[in-house]
């Protein structure tokens, strides 16, 4: 067992795939030895996005608050607390921030490889 508090875990950085905006990225398991999937909190500031990008595994956006649009392959959803979008491998996603307060997700997705770490 790995018990990690995500306070330890947080960076202020431009999202991933644009560097649109920013955010504040929670990397939750990455410090945790021999894991199988990425477990992540990201908060997008207002008008912050995780650009486009094309997905090579399945992988989960849960909004954990405010509000946000989801794109999957030139379809757009809009996501609000409790709402939760799976998006396919092969797939071209992304999300943006909008309204009034900031976008807190949990990103979660499997990894090709076990990591192996000290």
């Amino acid at each position: 067992m790995v018990v990690i508090d995500e306070k330890a875990t947080l960076r202020r950085e431009a999202p991933p795939h644009g560097a649109i905006g920013m955010s504040s990225a929670y990397r939750i398991t990455d410090g945790v030895p021999r894991r199988n999937f990425e477990f992540r909190r990201r908060i997008l500031d207002r008008g912050a996005a995780i650009g486009v990008h094309g997905i090579d595994h399945d992988e989960v956006y849960y909004v954990l608050a405010g509000e946000g649009e989801v794109e999957s392959d030139g379809t757009r959803v809009r996501l609000g607390p409790g709402m939760t979008a799976y998006l396919y491998a092969g797939a071209k996603v992304g999300i943006r921030q909008t309204g009034g307060k900031p976008l807190s997700l949990i990103i979660a997705y499997p990894l090709k490889e076990r990591v192996v770490q000290k």
